[in-house]
């Protein structure tokens, strides 16, 4: 638990000093694979972060913690059919959710000008863009695609390279879904490596339960 909990202290001081990724900023967290991730525990408070609305206005995520018990989804972008399966299937119980209290932020590595483009619609589930990977790296979920993987999402699925350390990497997070109080505090969490495999919705109306 200390040494997660240093590890929060120090995401947070680097997230704060931390700069544009695509004009080689620091690198504070990102694993070599998704097997290596080390997502923030339950009991740990998410670390003050800076998000974009799909019209590219800064958004405080600790602000929009503190209306409401949360329910994040972080997902590996709109070209994902995985992320957008896992997306339209909360929307699916998005009312149950809101009546226990909840509201719903779902956040990726997407431009803003690429959330305009999603299908997902509706005043009570915000997407925002994580484009600069500081809430992924913050939450421990970040890592690095291999060279060969990168070449074919780039080729075939449009996945936006950006410049790290003076490289061209592609840097995703694990996929994952936490339930959140309004002090920002984790309650639950849920990541799994394999991004095929997501968190059902009737486990995470359970998970909701828990937290009233």
């Amino acid at each position: 638990m200390l040494k997660n909990t240093l590890l929060t202290l120090s995401l947070t001081l680097a997230v704060a000093l931390g700069g544009n990724l695509a004009q080689g900023a620091i690198i504070t967290n990102i694993s070599d694979s998704p097997a290596n991730v080390s997502p923030i525990l339950p009991g740990l408070v998410l670390p003050q972060v800076s998000l974009k609305s799909a019209d590219n206005k800064e958004v405080s995520l600790h602000t929009l913690l503190e209306q409401k018990p949360t329910i994040l989804v972080v997902y590996r972008g709109g070209w994902c059919p995985y992320c957008s399966q896992q997306l339209a299937n909360i929307k699916k119980i998005e009312q149950e959710l809101i009546d226990k209290g909840f509201q719903i932020i779902a956040v990726s590595p997407d431009s803003p000008e690429k959330l305009q483009q999603s299908t997902i619609s509706s005043a009570n589930y915000q997407l925002l863009s994580d484009d600069q990977l500081k809430l992924t790296q913050a939450l421990g979920l970040a890592f690095y695609l291999d060279d060969e993987v990168a070449k074919a999402y780039r080729n075939k699925l449009g996945v936006n390279f950006v410049t790290l350390d003076g490289e061209q990497k592609v840097a995703l997070p694990v996929p994952a879904v936490f339930v959140l109080d309004t002090d920002a505090r984790v309650h639950f969490q849920y990541a799994n490596p394999n991004y095929k495999v997501r968190l059902s919705e009737q486990l995470l109306l359970a998970a909701a339960d828990a937290v009233q």
